[in-house]
Protein backbone atom coordinates (compact mmCIF):
# COMPACT_ATOMS: atom_id res chain seq x y z
CA UNK A 1 0.00 0.00 0.00
CA UNK A 2 1.15 3.48 -0.95
CA UNK A 3 -0.67 6.31 0.35
CA UNK A 4 -0.37 10.31 -0.69
CA UNK A 5 -1.19 12.55 2.35
CA UNK A 6 -2.74 15.93 1.00
CA UNK A 7 -4.67 14.17 -2.46
CA UNK A 8 -6.12 16.66 -3.83
CA UNK A 9 -3.20 19.43 -5.61
CA UNK A 10 -2.06 18.74 -8.76
CA UNK A 11 0.99 17.25 -7.45
CA UNK A 12 -0.66 14.91 -5.65
CA UNK A 13 -3.31 13.88 -8.84
CA UNK A 14 -0.40 13.54 -11.56
CA UNK A 15 1.94 11.28 -8.32
CA UNK A 16 -1.16 9.10 -8.09
CA UNK A 17 -1.19 8.68 -11.73
CA UNK A 18 2.65 8.40 -11.93
CA UNK A 19 2.39 5.64 -8.90
CA UNK A 20 -0.73 3.82 -10.62
CA UNK A 21 0.78 3.46 -14.26
CA UNK A 22 4.30 2.50 -13.23
CA UNK A 23 4.30 1.29 -9.36
CA UNK A 24 1.74 0.40 -7.70
CA UNK A 25 -2.13 -0.01 -8.40
CA UNK A 26 -2.71 -0.01 -4.30
CA UNK A 27 -3.21 3.26 -3.51
CA UNK A 28 -4.75 5.31 -0.78
CA UNK A 29 -5.58 9.19 -1.08
CA UNK A 30 -5.96 11.46 2.48
CA UNK A 31 -7.42 14.53 2.52
CA UNK A 32 -10.03 16.35 4.01
CA UNK A 33 -12.12 15.35 0.57
CA UNK A 34 -10.16 13.01 -1.48
CA UNK A 35 -11.95 12.50 -4.91
CA UNK A 36 -10.47 9.30 -7.03
CA UNK A 37 -8.05 9.65 -9.65
CA UNK A 38 -7.49 5.99 -10.62
CA UNK A 39 -10.54 3.83 -10.61
CA UNK A 40 -9.28 1.32 -8.01
CA UNK A 41 -8.16 4.38 -5.77
CA UNK A 42 -9.26 3.59 -2.14
CA UNK A 43 -9.81 7.08 -0.31
CA UNK A 44 -9.89 8.06 2.99
CA UNK A 45 -11.15 11.45 4.54
CA UNK A 46 -8.90 12.75 7.05
CA UNK A 47 -8.00 15.71 9.36
CA UNK A 48 -3.84 15.75 9.00
CA UNK A 49 -4.54 17.95 12.39
CA UNK A 50 -6.02 15.09 14.05
CA UNK A 51 -2.56 12.88 15.06
CA UNK A 52 -5.21 10.00 15.89
CA UNK A 53 -7.09 10.11 12.50
CA UNK A 54 -3.28 10.77 10.48
CA UNK A 55 -2.45 7.09 12.24
CA UNK A 56 -5.12 5.70 10.82
CA UNK A 57 -5.13 6.83 7.58
CA UNK A 58 -1.30 5.80 7.11
CA UNK A 59 -2.08 2.47 8.54
CA UNK A 60 -0.74 -0.58 6.69
CA UNK A 61 1.07 1.77 4.69
CA UNK A 62 4.29 1.17 3.41
CA UNK A 63 5.27 4.09 1.64
CA UNK A 64 3.54 7.54 2.62
CA UNK A 65 4.20 10.60 0.18
CA UNK A 66 3.03 13.89 1.98
CA UNK A 67 1.82 16.46 -0.73
CA UNK A 68 -0.40 18.42 1.39
CA UNK A 69 -0.62 22.19 0.79
CA UNK A 70 -2.67 25.15 2.27
CA UNK A 71 -3.74 28.76 0.85
CA UNK A 72 -0.30 31.52 0.51
CA UNK A 73 -1.38 32.69 4.13
CA UNK A 74 1.43 33.39 6.49
CA UNK A 75 -0.98 32.35 9.66
CA UNK A 76 -2.34 29.28 8.34
CA UNK A 77 0.70 28.00 7.37
CA UNK A 78 2.78 28.85 10.90
CA UNK A 79 -0.53 27.22 12.61
CA UNK A 80 -1.04 24.30 10.64
CA UNK A 81 1.84 22.97 8.30
CA UNK A 82 4.23 21.90 11.31
CA UNK A 83 0.87 19.91 13.23
CA UNK A 84 0.22 18.48 9.88
CA UNK A 85 3.90 17.30 8.83
CA UNK A 86 4.66 16.23 12.87
CA UNK A 87 1.59 13.98 13.06
CA UNK A 88 2.50 12.43 9.60
CA UNK A 89 5.81 11.43 10.68
CA UNK A 90 4.70 9.92 14.19
CA UNK A 91 2.06 8.56 11.91
CA UNK A 92 4.81 6.90 10.06
CA UNK A 93 6.92 5.93 12.51
CA UNK A 94 3.47 3.95 14.44
CA UNK A 95 3.29 2.36 10.84
CA UNK A 96 6.94 1.19 10.13
CA UNK A 97 6.34 3.14 6.99
CA UNK A 98 8.72 5.37 4.32
CA UNK A 99 8.13 8.75 4.39
CA UNK A 100 8.82 11.13 0.95
CA UNK A 101 8.56 14.51 1.79
CA UNK A 102 7.55 16.89 -0.70
CA UNK A 103 8.99 19.78 -0.31
CA UNK A 104 9.73 24.18 -2.32
CA UNK A 105 12.47 26.24 -1.99
CA UNK A 106 11.14 28.59 0.26
CA UNK A 107 13.85 28.49 2.76
CA UNK A 108 16.75 28.82 0.52
CA UNK A 109 18.48 32.11 -0.34
CA UNK A 110 16.48 34.43 -2.57
CA UNK A 111 19.93 35.41 -4.66
CA UNK A 112 21.27 34.22 -8.01
CA UNK A 113 23.58 31.40 -6.21
CA UNK A 114 23.06 28.18 -7.69
CA UNK A 115 20.36 26.00 -5.45
CA UNK A 116 22.04 22.09 -5.05
CA UNK A 117 20.81 20.17 -2.20
CA UNK A 118 23.61 21.47 -0.12
CA UNK A 119 22.83 24.94 -0.07
CA UNK A 120 21.97 26.59 3.53
CA UNK A 121 18.70 27.77 4.50
CA UNK A 122 18.51 31.50 4.69
CA UNK A 123 14.45 32.26 4.59
CA UNK A 124 12.55 35.83 4.06
CA UNK A 125 9.58 36.10 5.16
CA UNK A 126 7.17 34.27 7.91
CA UNK A 127 6.53 31.45 4.79
CA UNK A 128 10.23 30.89 4.48
CA UNK A 129 10.57 30.60 8.01
CA UNK A 130 7.84 28.20 8.59
CA UNK A 131 9.07 25.92 5.08
CA UNK A 132 12.44 25.90 6.40
CA UNK A 133 11.75 24.42 10.27
CA UNK A 134 9.58 21.94 8.21
CA UNK A 135 12.45 20.64 6.34
CA UNK A 136 14.85 21.07 9.76
CA UNK A 137 12.09 19.04 11.15
CA UNK A 138 12.36 16.04 8.34
CA UNK A 139 16.19 16.23 8.26
CA UNK A 140 16.10 15.38 12.33
CA UNK A 141 13.90 12.12 11.04
CA UNK A 142 16.43 11.30 8.75
CA UNK A 143 19.09 11.56 11.45
CA UNK A 144 17.19 9.97 13.97
CA UNK A 145 17.10 6.91 11.35
CA UNK A 146 13.71 5.06 13.01
CA UNK A 147 12.49 4.97 9.49
CA UNK A 148 13.40 5.56 6.08
CA UNK A 149 12.72 9.47 4.66
CA UNK A 150 13.77 11.63 1.83
CA UNK A 151 13.20 15.08 0.89
CA UNK A 152 12.24 15.69 -3.09
CA UNK A 153 12.46 19.37 -3.46
CA UNK A 154 11.21 21.27 -6.62
CA UNK A 155 11.29 25.08 -8.11
CA UNK A 156 8.34 26.94 -9.17
CA UNK A 157 5.39 25.05 -11.18
CA UNK A 158 4.18 25.91 -14.56
CA UNK A 159 2.46 23.04 -15.94
CA UNK A 160 -1.33 21.76 -17.32
CA UNK A 161 -4.56 21.39 -15.14
CA UNK A 162 -5.12 23.60 -12.35
CA UNK A 163 -1.19 23.53 -11.22
CA UNK A 164 -0.88 27.16 -9.08
CA UNK A 165 2.31 29.40 -9.27
CA UNK A 166 2.92 32.82 -10.24
CA UNK A 167 4.06 31.72 -14.17
CA UNK A 168 0.34 29.57 -14.26
CA UNK A 169 -1.28 32.82 -12.83
CA UNK A 170 0.35 35.68 -14.78
CA UNK A 171 1.05 34.20 -17.76
CA UNK A 172 -0.37 30.87 -18.99
CA UNK A 173 -3.30 31.73 -17.54
CA UNK A 174 -4.09 34.60 -18.81
CA UNK A 175 -2.81 33.61 -22.86
CA UNK A 176 -5.35 31.31 -22.47
CA UNK A 177 -7.93 33.62 -21.65
CA UNK A 178 -6.75 36.01 -24.07
CA UNK A 179 -5.49 38.72 -21.98
CA UNK A 180 -2.15 40.02 -21.83
CA UNK A 181 0.72 38.10 -19.95
CA UNK A 182 1.96 39.97 -16.61
CA UNK A 183 5.42 39.65 -15.88
CA UNK A 184 6.36 39.93 -11.90
CA UNK A 185 9.72 42.56 -11.26
CA UNK A 186 11.71 41.97 -14.49
CA UNK A 187 11.84 39.92 -17.65
CA UNK A 188 15.31 39.40 -17.81
CA UNK A 189 16.30 37.49 -14.75
CA UNK A 190 16.86 33.61 -15.53
CA UNK A 191 14.10 31.27 -14.07
CA UNK A 192 14.01 27.44 -13.22
CA UNK A 193 10.70 25.97 -13.68
CA UNK A 194 9.30 22.57 -12.90
CA UNK A 195 6.77 20.71 -15.20
CA UNK A 196 4.36 19.66 -12.54
CA UNK A 197 4.09 16.17 -14.11
CA UNK A 198 7.96 15.69 -14.33
CA UNK A 199 7.97 16.60 -10.70
CA UNK A 200 5.30 14.22 -9.65
CA UNK A 201 6.79 11.72 -11.80
CA UNK A 202 10.82 11.81 -10.02
CA UNK A 203 8.73 11.79 -6.50
CA UNK A 204 7.29 8.50 -7.65
CA UNK A 205 10.82 7.20 -8.81
CA UNK A 206 12.42 8.11 -5.79
CA UNK A 207 9.43 6.84 -3.26
CA UNK A 208 10.28 3.37 -5.11
CA UNK A 209 13.80 3.49 -4.84
CA UNK A 210 14.92 2.15 -1.72
CA UNK A 211 18.09 3.39 -2.28
CA UNK A 212 16.89 6.96 -2.59
CA UNK A 213 16.09 6.91 1.51
CA UNK A 214 18.29 9.52 4.11
CA UNK A 215 18.69 12.05 1.31
CA UNK A 216 18.00 15.36 -0.05
CA UNK A 217 17.00 15.18 -4.03
CA UNK A 218 16.31 18.11 -6.43
CA UNK A 219 13.50 17.09 -8.95
CA UNK A 220 14.29 17.26 -12.46
CA UNK A 221 14.16 20.17 -13.94
CA UNK A 222 14.82 21.53 -17.56
CA UNK A 223 18.56 22.47 -17.97
CA UNK A 224 17.49 25.83 -20.57
CA UNK A 225 16.60 28.41 -18.01
CA UNK A 226 14.72 30.85 -19.45
CA UNK A 227 14.28 34.85 -19.31
CA UNK A 228 10.66 35.45 -18.65
CA UNK A 229 10.74 37.21 -21.77
CA UNK A 230 12.06 34.30 -23.35
CA UNK A 231 9.36 32.11 -21.59
CA UNK A 232 6.42 34.58 -22.58
CA UNK A 233 7.52 34.52 -26.18
CA UNK A 234 7.35 30.31 -26.12
CA UNK A 235 4.13 30.52 -25.14
CA UNK A 236 2.63 33.13 -27.22
CA UNK A 237 3.55 30.72 -30.03
CA UNK A 238 1.67 28.34 -28.92
CA UNK A 239 -1.37 30.21 -28.20
CA UNK A 240 -1.07 32.31 -31.66
CA UNK A 241 -0.55 35.62 -29.95
CA UNK A 242 1.90 38.14 -30.56
CA UNK A 243 4.36 37.99 -27.37
CA UNK A 244 3.49 41.12 -25.96
CA UNK A 245 3.55 41.88 -22.13
CA UNK A 246 3.42 43.80 -19.21
CA UNK A 247 6.22 44.05 -16.53
CA UNK A 248 5.07 44.57 -13.08
CA UNK A 249 7.58 46.17 -10.54
CA UNK A 250 8.73 45.62 -6.94
CA UNK A 251 7.18 49.08 -5.85
CA UNK A 252 3.74 48.95 -7.35
CA UNK A 253 3.43 45.36 -5.82
CA UNK A 254 4.66 46.21 -2.55
CA UNK A 255 2.25 49.32 -2.60
CA UNK A 256 -0.30 47.30 -3.78
CA UNK A 257 -0.12 44.61 -0.98
CA UNK A 258 -1.38 47.69 0.97
CA UNK A 259 -5.10 47.11 -0.12
CA UNK A 260 -5.05 43.31 -1.00
CA UNK A 261 -3.82 40.43 1.67
CA UNK A 262 -3.73 38.31 -1.08
CA UNK A 263 -0.89 40.53 -2.68
CA UNK A 264 0.73 41.09 0.51
CA UNK A 265 1.10 37.07 1.14
CA UNK A 266 2.94 37.16 -2.01
CA UNK A 267 5.67 39.92 -1.65
CA UNK A 268 7.74 38.27 0.45
CA UNK A 269 9.22 36.01 -2.60
CA UNK A 270 9.51 39.15 -4.70
CA UNK A 271 13.26 39.47 -4.40
CA UNK A 272 13.75 35.71 -6.18
CA UNK A 273 12.62 37.59 -9.15
CA UNK A 274 14.86 40.62 -9.35
CA UNK A 275 17.85 37.65 -9.48
CA UNK A 276 18.55 34.65 -11.49
CA UNK A 277 16.74 31.98 -10.22
CA UNK A 278 19.24 28.46 -10.37
CA UNK A 279 17.98 25.34 -9.73
CA UNK A 280 20.51 22.39 -9.89
CA UNK A 281 18.99 18.90 -10.39
CA UNK A 282 22.31 17.34 -11.64
CA UNK A 283 22.07 14.93 -8.74
CA UNK A 284 18.70 13.19 -9.60
CA UNK A 285 19.99 13.23 -13.65
CA UNK A 286 22.79 11.49 -12.49
CA UNK A 287 21.21 8.60 -10.25
CA UNK A 288 18.49 8.63 -12.95
CA UNK A 289 20.24 9.16 -16.13
CA UNK A 290 17.07 7.00 -17.95
CA UNK A 291 14.30 9.63 -16.89
CA UNK A 292 13.42 12.40 -19.26
CA UNK A 293 12.92 15.57 -18.72
CA UNK A 294 10.08 17.59 -20.39
CA UNK A 295 11.60 20.74 -21.98
CA UNK A 296 9.69 24.27 -21.93
CA UNK A 297 8.49 23.80 -25.71
CA UNK A 298 6.96 20.71 -24.58
CA UNK A 299 5.47 21.33 -21.92
CA UNK A 300 3.75 24.45 -23.33
CA UNK A 301 2.85 22.46 -26.64
CA UNK A 302 0.86 19.88 -23.97
CA UNK A 303 -0.62 22.73 -22.42
CA UNK A 304 -1.92 24.08 -25.56
CA UNK A 305 -3.49 20.86 -26.94
CA UNK A 306 -5.37 20.76 -23.18
CA UNK A 307 -6.14 24.06 -23.86
CA UNK A 308 -8.13 23.21 -27.53
CA UNK A 309 -9.44 19.85 -25.57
Amino acid sequence: MQTILGANGQIATELARSLHHHHTRDLRLVSRNPRKVNEDDTLMATDLMDVRQTIEAVKGSDIVYFTAGLPPDSKLWEDRFPIMLKNALQACRTAGASFAYFDNTYMYPQNSQLQTEETRFAPIGRKGRVRAAMASMVLEEIARGDIPVLIARAPEFYGPGKTQSFTNALIIDRLKSGKRPLVPVRDDTRRTLIWTPDASRALATLGNTPAAFGQTWHLPCCDERPTYKTFVAMASRVFGRTPAYSVIGKWPLIIAGIFSKQVREIRELLPRYEQDNLFDSAKFKRHFPEFSVTTYEEGLELIGREQKG
